[in-house]
């Protein structure tokens, strides 16, 4: 569904989310995890054993594949941040506006959540 927001996804998410209430919280950031480490697992696939190196364009197919994965990675965190009673729009300004400000004072590079 094309031109939906991020805080309709969200809603949406919430719609297939199925889990015991008491591991709120713990089991999105756990999976989370999880399927991050499948998109990192599913790009050095595509260099193992299909030649892909860094710098160059993926096919249509291998893009696709990561992308689903993506999805996978935005359920959770969609999922965790009604856990944690914000919504998906308000995640992501808060994080533009974070890394805006790093950039205008020339700290985007570097380590550390307050610099």
């Amino acid at each position: 569904m094309a031109g939906m927001t991020l805080d309709e996804y969200q809603r949406g998410a919430l719609t297939t989310a199925s889990f015991p209430a008491s591991a709120r919280i713990l089991y999105p950031a756990l999976k989370l995890a999880g399927e991050a480490g499948e998109v990192a697992e599913k790009v050095g696939k595509l260099m193992r054993d299909e030649g892909w190196t860094p710098g160059t364009e993926l096919t249509a197919a291998q893009r696709d594949a990561l992308s689903k994965e993506l999805g996978d990675v935005l359920w959770y965190v969609a999922v965790l941040a009604s856990d944690l009673g914000v919504e998906l729009e308000t995640v992501a300004a808060t994080n533009l506006a974070k890394l805006a400000s790093r950039k205008a004072r020339g700290v985007i590079g570097g380590s550390g959540d307050e610099r």
